[in-house]
C-alpha cells in the first residue's frame, strides 16, 4: 500500500463537487482528503465524484484495446515492468510485429467495439525505421477501419513525433509513472524530466496527450495527488490510472494488492483533479478493484477490454455486462479527440 499521510479528511464532498464544477482547481490538502476518506464516507465521495464524470463525459464508457507491438528486449530498469532488462519475468519476446499481424489486431479491436487501438511498443524509444513502419501502418488503420489511434513508443525526438502525428496518430502515450520525487525509486535509466520532454514534443506535434501512472509502487499519498495535479498542469486529454499488477521476476513483484477500496478513492481523486480529462482505468483493474469494479465506473469513464500487456484481463463479454448492468453505454464510434469533439459540438 501507498505510505499513510495523517491528515484530516473533507467531509462536505458534494460542496467540493460543485465547486469543481465551478472552476474551482483541486488542492493538494484537498487531494490527500480524497485519499484520506474514511470508508464510511465512501459512496458519498463516488456520487458526489460521479457528478463530475456525468457533467463532461454522461453515463458513456470509451473502450480501448491494447496491442503489445514488440514484447520484451527493454534496456530500461523499471521497476515495475516484466519487459525491463532486469526482470527475470516469463514473457513473450518478439520484435515489432508486421503490418499485416497490426492491421488485423485493429480490425479485431474495431469488432470489439473499441474507438481507440493502442500500438505499443516496448524500448527506450523507437529507431526511425520503426516510427516509418508504425506510420504505415496507421495510415492504412485510419483508411479502412472508424478507429482512432495511440501510440506508445517510448521516448521520442521530435521529427519522430511529427511523422506519427502526419500519419494520422491521435494522441501519444507516456505515462509519467509517478511523482517528481518518488520517480528515482520506480526508474534509473532515464528521468522523469526525460518523460516530460516527451510529452512536451507529442504537444508540439500537434498531437493530444495520453499520460498516467501507475499506484502502489511504495509511494507516499502525497506522490499520487502531486501526480494528479501534475497530468492537470500538462493538460492532459487522456489519463490511464494503473493499479500496479506485481509480476513475479520484478522488483516489484513482491508488493502487496491494494485495498479495492482505496482503489476507488483514487480513481475520485483523478478525476475531481482533472474533471474534463478521460479518465481511463487501467492495469491491474481486475487484481486490485476485484468486485468494486463497476463502482470505479463512477468516476472513470473508460476501460482497457480484456488484456494488458504482458497480463491478462477479464474477458470482453464481462466488461460489456458490466457496463450495461451499470445502466451505461458502450460510445460509439467517433470524434475521439478534444480538439475533434469541441469542432463536432460547434457544429
Amino acid at each position: 500500500m501507498p505510505i499513510h499521510d495523517a491528515v484530516s479528511p473533507a467531509t462536505d464532498w458534494n460542496q467540493l463537487a460543485s465547486e469543481i464544477l465551478s472552476g474551482h482547481e483541486l488542492t493538494l490538502e484537498e487531494g490527500l482528503s480524497v485519499l484520506e476518506c474514511p470508508d464510511d464516507d465512501l459512496m458519498d465521495l463516488l456520487a458526489a465524484t460521479y457528478r463530475v464524470r456525468r457533467r463532461y463525459w454522461g453515463n458513456e464508457v470509451q473502450l480501448y484495446t491494447l496491442k503489445n507491438a514488440k514484447s520484451g528486449l527493454c534496456p530500461e530498469d523499471c521497476g515495475y515492468c516484466s519487459q525491463s532488462k532486469i526482470s527475470n519475468a516469463e514473457i513473450p519476446v518478439y520484435r515489432m510485429n508486421d503490418e499485416a499481424t497490426l492491421l488485423a489486431n485493429a480490425k479485431a479491436a474495431a469488432d470489439a467495439r473499441s474507438r481507440t487501438f493502442c500500438i505499443v511498443a516496448s524500448g527506450r524509444g523507437p529507431t526511425d525505421r520503426e516510427v516509418d513502419h508504425v506510420a504505415g501502418v496507421v495510415r492504412k488503420i485510419k483508411s479502412q477501419l472508424p478507429l482512432n489511434v495511440c501510440c506508445c513508443l517510448g521516448l521520442l525526438t521530435p521529427d519522430q513525433a511529427r511523422k506519427l502525428a502526419d500519419a494520422g496518430v491521435d494522441r501519444v502515450n507516456h505515462n509519467v509513472n509517478t511523482s517528481r520525487s518518488h520517480y528515482d525509486q520506480v526508474c534509473s535509466t532515464h528521468t522523469y524530466e526525460d518523460r516530460l520532454e516527451t510529452l512536451r514534443v507529442v504537444r508540439d506535434a500537434g498531437m493530444e496527450v495520453c499520460s498516467g501512472g501507475i499506484v502502489g509502487m511504495g509511494e507516499k499519498y502525497t506522490d499520487i495527488v502531486e501526480m494528479a495535479l501534475e497530468l492537470r498542469e500538462l493538460k492532459a486529454e487522456s489519463i490511464p490510472v494503473n493499479f500496479l499488477h506485481p509480476i513475479d521476476g520484478t522488483p516489484l513483484g513482491n508488493q502487496e494488492r491494494l485495498n479495492p477500496r482505496f482503489c476507488l478513492k483514487v480513481l475520485c481523486l483523478f478525476r475531481l483533479a482533472n474533471p474534463e480529462s478521460e479518465i481511463r482505468i487501467a492495469g491491474g483493474r481486475e487484481l486490485n478493484l476485484r468486485w468494486l469494479q463497476p463502482q470505479g465506473m463512477y468516476a472513470a469513464n473508460s476501460i482497457f477490454l480484456a488484456d494488458y500487456l504482458t497480463t491478462k484481463g477479464q474477458s470482453a463479454e464481462e466488461d460489456y455486462k458490466m457496463i450495461e448492468d451499470l445502466g451505461f453505454t458502450i460510445m460509439a464510434p467517433g470524434p475521439e479527440t478534444a480538439k475533434a469533439r469541441a469542432e463536432l459540438a460547434a457544429t
